[in-house]
């Protein structure tokens, strides 16, 4: 594995990002089920997110809910420590990393695979070098272009979010001819840019951020039409768990149902999602969406020959 600095006494670094010091766990990575589409548990530590705000802002908190997730099935824990909702407040990197890797070493110890969720490049890397084994990078590299660089240095793979704009000012940025063929389109000018850093095409997972500069009816159009993004080749996330559009088609008496009752809905968005053949969906209530991917998978899968009946059975 290639280092992102200097070895101490060498010199100064030719690169600015931090080194990674620890092998990548590549194996528990392609140790993933394989027979289903994979549920990614949220674990934000942060006191704004929109949904879970403070819930996990204390790192002992956050631990016990990634196990709590991870022992109710959730195949991967994605990690952040900042808030991605629009109109959010940046979060300093020193800050974010004081709320983030403490929550990562201990879930790595326990034998969690996690992902860290970050737009900045020295997060990721921290978070790598704790034991992480996926970056996930919600800007799709607006905010820092250094993300490709360490993507392909680690070797981990990088999901890849399509995103107009930032936290400020993406809800003004939702003009599309085609919203299925114009987010791929602009995700593929992004995968350019990974590969020719250097990222292989079998690192890069697609996102087509839903609810990041899309109004309703496009993230729906997104769902409808997961199949463009597959044609591009890579595998596919859905994120779509407790989204304003969930909460605003749940629209009761002129109020939109608050995020803490859209989990049933999102449920049945992660079955079709599985069905339509997303490689992994990213949820804050694993149980409900581990079993509408084995519920998918089951639908897929060719039924079994008939064993004959025992004598006196009907």
């Amino acid at each position: 594995m290639d280092s992102l600095a200097a070895a101490p006494g060498t010199g100064p670094a030719t690169s600015p990002l931090p080194v990674l010091r620890k092998p990548r766990p590549a194996a528990k990575f392609a140790n993933l089920p394989t027979d289903r589409t994979l549920v990614m548990g949220i674990l934000n530590v942060t006191p704004d997110s929109f949904s879970d705000g403070g819930e996990h802002a204390a790192a002992d908190t956050a631990i016990a809910a990634g196990l709590r997730m991870f022992y109710g099935g959730a195949d991967i824990i994605d990690v952040g420590g900042e808030s991605t909702r629009p109109g959010a407040v940046e979060v300093g990197v020193e800050e974010e990393q004081r709320r983030v890797l403490p929550v990562i070493q201990a879930l790595v110890k326990a034998g969690v695979l996690v992902s860290i969720d970050t737009t900045h490049s020295a997060t990721a890397a921290a978070a790598l070098d704790a034991g992480a084994a996926i970056i996930n990078d919600v800007s799709g590299l607006t905010m820092e272009p250094e993300m490709a660089d360490l993507a392909a240095r680690s070797k981990v793979p990088y999901i890849l979010t399509h995103r107009r704009g930032d936290a400020g000012t993406m809800d003004s940025l939702t003009e599309y001819g085609n919203v299925a063929e114009d987010v791929a389109a602009e995700l593929a000018g992004v995968r350019d840019k990974l590969y020719a850093a250097g990222v292989a095409p079998e690192q890069i997972i697609l996102d087509p951020g839903l609810g990041f500069a899309k109004n309703e009816e496009q993230n729906w159009e997104l769902l409808r039409r997961l199949d463009v993004l597959q044609a591009m080749g890579h595998k596919v996330l859905v994120a779509a768990s407790r989204k304003r559009f969930i909460g605003s088609l749940l629209t009761e008496a002129g109020k939109a149902a608050p995020p803490a009752e859209r989990d049933a809905a999102t449920a049945a968005v992660t079955a079709i999602s599985a069905h339509r053949g997303a490689w992994a969906v990213r949820v804050h209530d694993v149980g409900p969406s581990l079993d509408a991917v084995k519920v998918a998978a089951r639908l897929t899968t060719a039924p079994a020959a008939a064993a004959p009946a025992a004598a006196g059975e009907n």
